[in-house]
């Protein structure tokens, strides 16, 4: 949409309307984009950067900024004023618009994907999103039937009132292509997914070590997901990222080595290491002000967490674990016998083989899991019993294809309550979270209806709005046909016809009584120069 000055009301309302709805699609992914955000890390920086900050503080002053301005030109269209942005305010509005679109371009080439949120969203939101759509399209009728129903005829009106028919019956008929998980019987809803811990609780420790575990399992989660790299000297630990600078204290300890492969490590340099100062100082989460002083005390004396440490903690407590392993290159001194030591590992911790799933090749006696969407046959062949899956990528559809051929299915990354409601409602099984804390005080879903209980629901809303609808046109026609005509004579500083009032009659006396009196002492004045 190309800017430019407006003084007409229709384009000015086009325009707000217009970048009111790019800054909540850009809201919805900021909003988003702010977990994603926390989870990542330059590789030239030590510290974590939040770098959405900025980008949610202008994008929440744009919003708020031009909502103030729409609710200002309904008033004025509402009056019958003209609509005149003051130069300052055309500055301000282009401003915005300019930012707002930058910003998405920036979003789109970045983080493409993280568009599909919105998809996801609307399963959630769409039968609220139409009854505030319905209540809206309503109230914009007043102002569509006061303009259309004037006795001056134009080709405008006739299209305006075209335009609005369609848009009030497409929203009228959209809950017909609503696809909602939390539409259903109460008595088909599955349990509630239990909940895999990733990394931990990294919201309240460090993730990937022994205290992260632990708060997962004491908040309600059923399974641990961690990363694996192996050591140069053939020791399982864990680790997210390729290097060590952003969750340990290498930069203090190794400065010549911080940019090198964490898999080039020994165990001994490993252990040396701080693998929590760094949580308290960056505070990813905004969580370190919630924590005692003894957890703070805790926390700054972590150290990197190895396999087996992990693999006793989920024996111990009776958890599953899902192991994503990262293969060493082919320069690694256990490239050719990471294998066997992750093996070996499993077997030093005591745990029940049946408890632990990892996503390479299929290995006697472990549960096979995959980290992409597959076919049902590919599935046999390669004997998967897991699939781990980003939840933009996967459709109740598919959820219920794999579930019906006995695959469990583990959704990732679920940290919202509205999310987790609407994967409890297609049967999900399990969801990957890093918020156990947050996701173990959802003890049902957010919302849920029933089919005939909604179908009542939007179909009386539709009616009852139409009805409104009408009753607006017929009362708009009413009142300007029983208006008086005025010649062009006559001085309107309203669009709108209105009746003659006392004040203006009073007004008009007063002119002509003011405009008489000037004369007569004119008159006289020129009478006296003679």
């Amino acid at each position: 949409m190309t800017f430019m000055p407006m003084t007409s009301g229709c384009k000015l309302l086009t325009a707000i309307v217009s970048k009111d709805q790019i800054i909540f699609i850009s809201f919805v992914l900021i909003h988003k984009l702010f977990y994603f955000e926390r989870q990542t890390c330059s590789f030239f920086t030590i510290k974590w950067r939040d770098e959405t900050i900025p980008i949610l503080t202008s994008t929440t002053v744009g919003f708020i900024y031009i909502t103030f301005l729409l609710i200002l030109a309904l008033f004025h269209i509402s009056l019958g004023q003209q609509l005149n942005l003051f130069w300052v305010h055309k500055i301000g509005v282009l401003a915005t618009l300019l930012t707002t679109i930058s910003g998405i371009v920036s979003v789109d080439d970045i983080w493409q994907d993280e568009w599909d949120i919105l998809l996801v969203s609307l399963q959630s939101t769409a039968p609220f999103l139409h009854l505030g759509a319905l209540v809206t399209i309503t109230a914009i009728s007043w102002l569509v039937a006061g303009y259309v129903v004037r006795k001056q005829r134009s080709n405008f009106q006739v299209m305006v009132l075209v335009v609005y028919i369609i848009i009030h019956l497409a929203l009228c008929l959209a809950p017909l292509t609503f696809t909602c998980p939390c539409i259903m019987d109460r008595n088909t809803l599955k349990p509630a997914p239990s909940i895999v811990g990733q990394r931990g609780a990294p919201m309240l420790a460090p993730e990937n070590t022994m205290m992260s575990f632990n708060r997962a399992l004491q908040h309600g989660a059923s399974s641990l997901e961690a990363d694996v790299t192996i050591s140069v000297d053939g020791i399982p630990f864990l680790m997210r990222d390729w290097t060590l600078r952003r969750t340990t204290d290498v930069s203090r300890v190794f400065p010549s080595r911080q940019f090198e492969d964490a898999s080039f490590f020994n165990w001994t340099e490993l252990r040396s290491l701080n693998a929590g100062r760094w949580f308290l100082e960056s505070d990813p989460y905004w969580t370190v002000q919630t924590l005692s002083v003894k957890d703070r005390s805790r926390i700054g004396n972590l150290t990197v967490c190895s396999l087996v440490e992990m693999l006793r903690l989920a024996a111990r407590a009776n958890s599953s674990a899902l192991l994503n392993i990262r293969k060493p290159t082919p320069e690694h001194p256990r490239f050719r016998s990471w294998f066997m030591d992750t093996l070996w590992t499993l077997q030093k911790a005591g745990i029940s083989q049946k408890r632990v799933r990892w996503s390479l090749w299929r290995v006697r006696g472990l549960q096979q899991a995959a980290n992409e969407k597959l076919s049902l046959q590919e599935i046999r062949q390669r004997g998967i019993t897991t699939l781990t899956l980003d939840y933009r990528k996967i459709s109740l559809k598919d959820i219920q294809e794999y579930l019906a051929s006995n695959v469990s299915v583990t959704v990732y990354t679920v940290n919202k309550p509205w999310l987790y409601s609407i994967l409890w409602c297609s049967g999900v099984p399990s969801v990957s979270s890093d918020a156990p804390q947050i996701l173990q005080k959802v003890p049902y879903p957010i919302w849920l209806m029933s089919r005939s209980a909604y179908n009542f629901i939007w179909i009386t809303s539709d009616l009852v709005s139409l009805a409104v609808v009408m009753g607006i046109f017929f009362f708009q026609k009413w009142r300007i046909s029983g208006m008086q005509n005025y010649n062009p004579e006559q001085i309107m500083l309203s669009a709108v016809a209105r009746r003659p009032s006392r004040n203006v009659n009073i007004m008009k006396e007063k002119l002509i009584f003011s405009g008489t009196v000037q004369m007569a002492v004119t008159h006289k004045k020129i009478k006296l120069l003679f």
